[in-house]
Formats: structure tokens, C-alpha cells, sequence
């Protein structure tokens, strides 16, 4: 049971590995549409999909005896408010794993896709729907967030059913690695946002952000760059945090619960009347620490949450970028962060959804700062040297990324010119 602060520490404690057995875990989000409508596929459809999925070794996931997501090894693909879908990938060694992962997933998404008339969307935001006319699901939780959550940040309802994101997870050697790590991740957010802005696009209209999915984030409930997240923030501080947010939901059996105006505090002091004042588990505590909705958060691992959804063809570029910074040279991206005020790195956070590489930080702008990382990212990588059968590193994943700062142009500058010429929402679909 969950009855003492230490036991919460004790949980990060154990994430703890060697460096040797550091993983790298990729979860990635994609809109659905049905061809025959424009429109948003609608939860009968995403059964289909996930049945005609099974042919490649997919195992049904079911709440309630509703189907709800899928499961292949230690791979899992899960239903999103929207019916967005999620690949949650294996925990992997390197990247040249990772992308080998996508490109499989593509290539069975689209066989799918295919035979019922289905098109992929890779954006941050949706393009095209207004929010009453993105279906839903029966997934339970679900129900409760979508009436608790808009009381906490007017765009939330927008976060959970019009955005789409690629989230990385790192591993940590100790303590000590962990402060670094997360004081890296979180000051970089702003150059993250800018970096990997794809989306401009809101109901068939030019939004004038680059990344409106950011936008959103900045304003929905339990979201953010909270201020202590840029101090020397320990395992103690962080269960401190976790202590004293409060609760969305406690599942109870097979029900979910309001979390009202209990913080997990009340929770370990026994105080929650509804579910007869019992202990929170380790489960209650992991599920806790998943309605966390800052930008950056700690399980038992690092899940970095700050990059919009992307095409397939810069898929593995976001995780190339933050393995070559956190895993192969940790210090000298420390050093370079350690000088930033963070005023002007939550300043900067909230001016990059709309203003993109413009945005002001220590005196340069963006495009100066995601230059100057993507440097510290490729000495990195060859300094990890993992190698494929063709004799070459990691490096070979950033490529994406060093176009987008050659031309300066970022992967919604690209939506905005396509689909501005016509308005075509052919140019909205992956190819």
C-alpha cells in the first residue's frame, strides 16, 4: 500500500537501471477518417479495424466486453477519446529498432486502412472536424474526463478528442540522472514545440499557429510547465508535486470515480469516503501519476510529451533527436541549459505554438537554439555509434530534422503552403 511519501520515492527508486540496459519506448497518436465521408471514423468502424488488425497477430483488448485496444507482445495500440489511435511500442534498444517497429505498424495499418476505405491523418490537431462532430467510445474513463475536464482548462475537451502526439520514453542510472534529464527536457520544451510544429490546420482553416496542438495543451486542466520543474527536482520534490495534485479519477473495481476535490494526499490519509477510506495501491498511484498532464512527467521512466504527431517520414526523428541529447551526451546539453532563466523558458514556451523559430530565448531565437541542439543531438549519436547492417549510425534519423532547419521551414510551414493553394483535403492524408 501507498501510505507514505517514502513508498512513493521507493517507486521512482525502482525505475532506476544500468545504463547498459537503457530502453527507448515510442508511443505515437493518428487520426482516422472515413473516405467516404471526410469524416472521423466513428467507433463501429474502429472495430473493424481492430478485428481485420487480428490477421497480424493483433490480441483483442476488451473493457466491459467492448473491444478497446490490441495487443501483439509487448506492443499495444489503444482507443483515444476520439478514436484516435496509439501505437505503444516496445521498449527498445536503439532507434534503428524503433523505426523498424513503425515501418511494421505502417505497413499493417495501411493493408487495414486500405480495405476499409480509411485514411490516415499524421497532424497534431485535427484539420478538419469541429468538436461536436468527433465521435466517441465506451471506454469508461472517458466518460468521467470528458465532464470533469473542461473545469480546469477551457480547450481540454480539444486536447482530448483534436490532438495527436508523439511521446518518447527514457530511462534513468540514478537520482542524480533523473535531475539532469528533467531539467534538460523541460527546458528544451519551447525548441521542442518549434522543432516539431505540425499544426496549423483548425477546420479546414489556416489557424496562424504552427503548432495549435501546443496552443491547446497550454490550456487544458492538469497541463503545463509547472515552475519547479525547472529546479534541481529529486525523486522527494516530485512525490511532494504528486502528493499534492489532485485526483481526477480512482478506479474502484470496475468503475471510475470523480476524484472531486481530493489530492492523492487525502488518498494515502485514508480520507475518500466514496471508496470506504481504503489505501491507494501501486496501481492507484500509476494511474495517478498518467492524469499528470504536464509536458514531461516521471513514472518509473521519463515520458517526454511535447512533440506534435508527424508524418511517417520524420516518425523516428524526434526520438533520434532526445536519445542523441539524453543518452549520448547528457552533459554538454546540461551545460548549455543550466544558464537559461526560466522565466524567459516559460516566456518562450508560451509564445512558440504561434511564433515558431521567431521566438525570443536568452537573447536568440529559436531556429539559433534547435540548430545549436541538433549539434549537441549528432555528437551525441555518434558517440553512442549503434550501427545497422549498413555500416551506418543513429545520425541517419536526423536528417528530418536538419532539412527543416536548413530551410527553416517546419513540417506546418509545408501543411499551410499545400493546403493553401487549393484547400484540398486529399493534401490533409498521409500519401
Amino acid at each position: 500500500m501507498i501510505d507514505t511519501k517514502e513508498k512513493i520515492i521507493e517507486y521512482f527508486r525502482s525505475g532506476i537501471k544500468k545504463e547498459k540496459n537503457f530502453k527507448i519506448g515510442v508511443e505515437h497518436e493518428k487520426f482516422l477518417f472515413d473516405n467516404t465521408n471526410n469524416k472521423r471514423v466513428d467507433y463501429s468502424k474502429i472495430k473493424e479495424m481492430f478485428e481485420s488488425l487480428s490477421e497480424f497477430g493483433w490480441n483483442q483488448v476488451l473493457e466491459k466486453k467492448k473491444l478497446v485496444g490490441l495487443n501483439k507482445g509487448d506492443k499495444n495500440i489503444t482507443l483515444e477519446p476520439g478514436n484516435q489511435i496509439e501505437l505503444s511500442g516496445e521498449k527498445l534498444s536503439n532507434i534503428h529498432q524503433v523505426c523498424a517497429e513503425s515501418q511494421e505498424y505502417l505497413f499493417e495499418l495501411r493493408q487495414v486502412t486500405k480495405k476499409l476505405d480509411l485514411s490516415i491523418v499524421s497532424l497534431g490537431f485535427d484539420p478538419i472536424s469541429k468538436l461536436s462532430e468527433v465521435p466517441n467510445n465506451p471506454k469508461k474513463r472517458y466518460k468521467l474526463m470528458t465532464k470533469e475536464m473542461p473545469s480546469g482548462g477551457k480547450l481540454s475537451l480539444d486536447m482530448m478528442y483534436r490532438t495527436c502526439g508523439t511521446q518518447l520514453n527514457i530511462d534513468y542510472s540514478s537520482e542524480l540522472d533523473f535531475v539532469k534529464k528533467f531539467k534538460v527536457v523541460n527546458s528544451i520544451v519551447p525548441i521542442s514545440i518549434s522543432l516539431f510544429a505540425n499544426s496549423s490546420i483548425v477546420e479546414k482553416k489556416n489557424s496562424n499557429y504552427l503548432s495549435y496542438r501546443s496552443k491547446v495543451w497550454q490550456n487544458t486542466s492538469r497541463s503545463g510547465l509547472p515552475k519547479i520543474f525547472f529546479e534541481e527536482l529529486n525523486f522527494e520534490k516530485y512525490a511532494d508535486f504528486v502528493m499534492d495534485f489532485p485526483i481526477l479519477f480512482i478506479q474502484n473495481q470496475d468503475e471510475y470515480i470523480p476524484g472531486k476535490e481530493y489530492k492523492f494526499k487525502d488518498f494515502m490519509n485514508r480520507k475518500i469516503n466514496e471508496i470506504e477510506n481504503r489505501l491507494p495501491n501501486e496501481h492507484d498511484l500509476s494511474l495517478h501519476l498518467s492524469t499528470i498532464f504536464t509536458e514531461n512527467r516521471l513514472k518509473k521512466y521519463i515520458e517526454l510529451r511535447s512533440m506534435d504527431t508527424c508524418g511517417w517520414d520524420c516518425l523516428c526523428a524526434g526520438p533520434a533527436f532526445y536519445i542523441g541529447l539524453l543518452y549520448g551526451n547528457l552533459d554538454e546539453i546540461y551545460e548549455i541549459i543550466s544558464k537559461w532563466d526560466k522565466s524567459k523558458i516559460i516566456n518562450a514556451y508560451l509564445e512558440a505554438p504561434i511564433k515558431g523559430f521567431n521566438t525570443q530565448l536568452m537573447g536568440k531565437d529559436l531556429l539559433y537554439w534547435a540548430t545549436t541542439l541538433l549539434s549537441v543531438s549528432r555528437k551525441g549519436l555518434e558517440n553512442r555509434d549503434i550501427q545497422n547492417k549498413a555500416k551506418k549510425n543513429e545520425c541517419l534519423f536526423l536528417s528530418h530534422l536538419q532539412k527543416i532547419i536548413n530551410n527553416k521551414t517546419t513540417n506546418a510551414d509545408h501543411m499551410i503552403n499545400k493546403f493553401s493553394k487549393n484547400e484540398d483535403l486529399n493534401e490533409l492524408y498521409d500519401k
